[in-house]
């Protein structure tokens, strides 16, 4: 694996969440720096040295609602 991609969602109740596609990995943060940090720490503790992805990819979604 040379990239993981984690979905970045707000949390209801504060700070943002992450969550990895296609591997057991979640984490969460107060803001996006910190969630930064709190990312790379899950994928170095998730994966062995040799297996580690080169790459972490965040897809940061955000809903909006608007009134009609």
């Amino acid at each position: 694996m040379t990239e993981i991609h984690f979905i970045v969602e707000e949390a209801p109740e504060g700070g943002l969440i992450a969550r990895a596609m296609g591997a057991d990995i979640f984490t969460e943060a107060d803001d996006l720096q910190a969630l930064h940090a709190q990312v790379r720490d899950a994928v170095h503790c998730h994966f062995d040295e040799g297996e580690r992805p080169s790459l972490i990819r965040l897809h940061i979604t955000r809903e909006e609602i608007l009134a009609a």
